[in-house]
This record gives structure tokens, C-alpha cells and sequence, in this order.
């Protein structure tokens, strides 16, 4: 999967480095998303009405067992060390050529080593919250899981594979924009999983329009009463085409659809669960978007404190450059009492 990355990569001619590793970033991604969201996507959205089960099922093996079954095989498969070759020094007297030497054993890192650390992050962020409607527990498993995580990557990073070699960076890059990105599907994969995969707009429809409180104003019932009735349609056998034996037995057989039973059409049922379905989707996006924009603006992506200590630090260091010469008191000259002169360290 990432030799056919760097291809496609590669193919694009990117001019500088960094917009070839945004570009690897964002088409890795894509492709890791859909090989693993596909088969969410088509129950959720394809498989049928009502699939909301299956989906629930589906969302627990991959938050419980997919993830214990990852972790294990990361912990069981531990990298060998390297043999010395010969004329190699194995018993170094000085100790920094030792820890050199014990560093040197471990196994190699390549660029991709804390590219597949950010990836299986942002992966797991995108099950804990495209469909969270289908599985609440999505976020406490997600977090059960990461405090075995922190100590499986601090054991294989400090014991198993060699240092990183550090680069200055402001932020993690392209992934700020992934995250954002997958913020924005999960508000819209999960305002379609509740109108469109769940009951949740057929039953309210028939609760607030033709249930028996509705229709006769009795609160000695419960008012979904009959919603499995009503919910399903009428589909006659002898309707059956090229089956003439069938017609004489007079059968039907119940769907769940909202279609006349005499030409099949659509009933004025199913342009009101439509409109309600509509209605609610465009009004959850709307409102849980302006939660996170809401929400990103309260809360920065880099606290006050840092920066004010960032402040400090440049302040700091331009008092180390520069030579603060104090105004001498002058008589019958005013002078301000917080005024300061600049000049230049000479040499």
C-alpha cells in the first residue's frame, strides 16, 4: 500500500517536500479509510432500512475485538535485534560509545515508523465518531484501549527500535486538516445513520401523527400502538407475474415500505417520514456544526499560557542580544522615567 502511494505521489511531481508529504498523508488516508469504513458504509447506507443492528454488531467486533486482537499482535511480535558484525567493538569502554552500541542493535526506524503511529490514531478517532450513534461505547473502548497503547508504543520506542531523530515542527501538519475533515463526517454520517439507518423519524412521525393519541385522543393507550402495522405494506401474491397457480390461493405477504396496496405507489405516509427525515438531518448538522465551531473557538489550539511563555522566551533572549543602556539623569533636562535606549553589543 505505500510502494502504490509513493507512485501515485511521485506521478503528481510535487515541488517541495512538505507538499509531497502532505500529498502521501492525504491519499494514504483516503485509501486506509475506505478499505476500512466500506463495509460500515454499506450497511449503514445500502444494505437496507432499519440496519441499525447490524451496524451495531459490526461497530463492537471492530472497537473490541479488532483492537484487542491489534494490540496483542503488537505486543507478541517484537523486533529482533541485530547481530554485530565482525570487527564490531562489543564491550565499549566509554559510555556513550555503550548506549551508541546498545541503540545501534535495536531495530531500524524509516519515515513511515510515526506516519503508521498518527495513522492508527486518526483511524481509531474516525470509528469512535463517524458512527458513535450506532455504538456509544465507540469513546470508552477508544480510551480503555489507549492506556495499553501509550505503554505497548513507550516500550517499543524506547526498547525496541532506535531513536527517532528529531525535526522541528509548529504542529502535526496535514493531520490538523485530516481531523477537521473527519469532524465534518461525523456530523453528517451520524445525522444520516439517525434519520435515514434508525426508526428514530418513522416512530416519532407515527407517535406525534397517527397514533391512536393522536388520532383519538386516548391516553389510555400507548400511543406506538399499532406502529409495526403501520409501518408495513400490503404486496399480493397472484401479483406475481408468469405464476397463475398462485393468484388462486389469494395470500399476501407484509414488507417494510409505505406503498398503496392497489398500484404499489407511495403513500402520503412516506412523504411525511421523508419531510420529518429531511428536516431533521438539515437541522442536526446545522446545530452540532455550530457546537464545534462554537467549541473550536473557546477552546485553542494553543493555550494562552503557551503562548505567553513563548513571549517570554523571545523576550528573554532579545535582552541577551541587545544592551539596555539606562538615560543618565541630566539637571533641568526631563526626562521619562520608563524610557530605555537601544543599542547594539559592540563586536
Amino acid at each position: 500500500a505505500h510502494a502504490l502511494v509513493i507512485y501515485r505521489v511521485v506521478a503528481t511531481k510535487p515541488r517541495t517536500f512538505s507538499q509531497r508529504e502532505n500529498n502521501f498523508t492525504i491519499k494514504f488516508f483516503i485509501f486506509q479509510f475506505f478499505t476500512n469504513f466500506s463495509s460500515l458504509i454499506y450497511i449503514a447506507f445500502f444494505l437496507g432500512r432499519g440496519c441499525i443492528t447490524d451496524l451495531f454488531i459490526q461497530m463492537a467486533i471492530i472497537m473490541m475485538l479488532k483492537q484487542t486482537i491489534s494490540n496483542l499482535v503488537e505486543f507478541l511480535k517484537r523486533p529482533k535485534k541485530r547481530n554485530m558484525v565482525v570487527g564490531e567493538e562489543e564491550e565499549p569502554e566509554d559510555p556513550c560509545k555503550k548506549q551508541w552500541l546498545s541503540n545501534y542493535q535495536l531495530s531500524k526506524v524509516n519515515i513511515f515508523s510515526l506516519f503508521d503511529e498518527f495513522l492508527e490514531m486518526v483511524i481509531q478517532y474516525s470509528f469512535t465518531t463517524i458512527f458513535v450513534a450506532a455504538f456509544p461505547l465507540a469513546p470508552l473502548l477508544a480510551f480503555c484501549n489507549n492506556l495499553f497503547e501509550i505503554r505497548l508504543d513507550a516500550i517499543k520506542m524506547m526498547r525496541l527500535r532506535r531513536r527517532m531523530v528529531p525535526r522541528k515542527a509548529n504542529d502535526i501538519g496535514i493531520w490538523l486538516q485530516v481531523l477537521e475533515a473527519i469532524g465534518i463526517l461525523a456530523v453528517i454520517g451520524n445525522g444520516l445513520v439517525i434519520a435515514i439507518t434508525s426508526d428514530f423519524i418513522p416512530v416519532q412521525v407515527y407517535k406525534y401523527t397517527y397514533s391512536p393519541c393522536m388520532t383519538k385522543n386516548s391516553t389510555a393507550v400507548d400511543c406506538l400502538t399499532g406502529y409495526i402495522n403501520h409501518s408495513l405494506s400490503v404486496f399480493r401474491i397472484q401479483d406475481f407475474e408468469g405464476e397463475p397457480e398462485l393468484a388462486l390461493m389469494g395470500l399476501c405477504c407484509r414488507y417494510r415500505d409505505y406503498r398503496n396496496a392497489d398500484d404499489y405507489s407511495y403513500t402520503v405516509q412516506f412523504w411525511h417520514v421523508f419531510a420529518a427525515r429531511l428536516a431533521f438531518l438539515i437541522l442536526f448538522e446545522h446545530v452540532a456544526l455550530c457546537v464545534k465551531l462554537i467549541a473550536a473557538w473557546y477552546v485553542p489550539d494553543v493555550p494562552q499560557s503557551v503562548k505567553n511563555h513563548v513571549l517570554d522566551e523571545k523576550h528573554s533572549n532579545l535582552r541577551k542580544e541587545l544592551r539596555w543602556v539606562m538615560p543618565q539623569k541630566v539637571p533641568g533636562v526631563a526626562v521619562l522615567r520608563d524610557s530605555m535606549v537601544f543599542s547594539w553589543r559592540p563586536g
